[in-house]
């Protein structure tokens, strides 16, 4: 069972002086189609977090609204002080590995009353949503007990601690950290990205 994920990492490279890392890597996952040229919103999420739930159906809309305009990015952040965060993240990225993320994404989100807030494991109950959404479970199990899925999602986590990042939702638009005082922050860094490439 994964541990919860703590900040190993090293200093932040602006710390440090070293280069900056981006919000987005060659491996982070894309969700839905985008245009060569389009917007990339990066979202640094804990699946067990009330405020990444919150944003979620927003976040969809946006989606729906701006097509291919947008490229939408998830990247794993499993906050420590959440137990099943991690195990939420490794069920996604499990997912991942089946061509599957999005669904199980949406599950995790939209169900995480359900599971979250417990100190009990809930693996069981994400194998269950994936038995539900008609994935492979032999590879699902695979996956989970394959320590290179853990590896891949302590990667995002890593990134997020070096990127400087304390909380959930973190949410970059082309490479720059939109500071949330209203969901409508997030449109407007979009439109301003938007209008900047017209």
């Amino acid at each position: 069972m994964v541990k919860p994920f703590q900040n190993e990492a090293a200093p932040s490279p602006s710390a440090s002086g070293g280069p900056v890392v981006s919000s987005v890597a060659e491996n982070s996952h894309r969700i839905g189609e985008a245009d060569e040229n389009a917007v990339v919103l990066t979202e640094f999420l804990d699946f067990e977090c009330e405020a990444c739930a919150a944003v979620h159906p927003y976040v969809e809309d946006l989606r729906a609204e701006y097509g291919g305009k947008v490229q939408f990015v998830l990247r794993y952040f499993p906050l420590p002080g959440h137990p099943n965060s991690g195990p939420a993240a490794l069920a996604a990225e499990a997912s991942a590995q089946q061509g599957k993320l999005e669904e199980m994404y949406n599950k995790l989100l939209d169900s995480q009353e359900e599971w979250s807030h417990s100190d009990e494991s809930r693996a069981n109950v994400f194998r269950g949503y994936a038995e539900e959404l008609g994935f492979d479970m032999a590879a699902y199990d695979a996956a989970i007990a394959d320590p290179a899925t853990e590896d891949r999602v302590r990667y995002d986590f890593d990134a997020a601690v070096e990127l400087g990042l304390q909380g959930t939702p973190s949410i970059f638009v082309d490479d720059r950290l939109i500071r949330l005082t209203s969901l409508d922050d997030i449109r407007d860094a979009i439109d301003a990205a938007l209008k900047a490439r017209a």
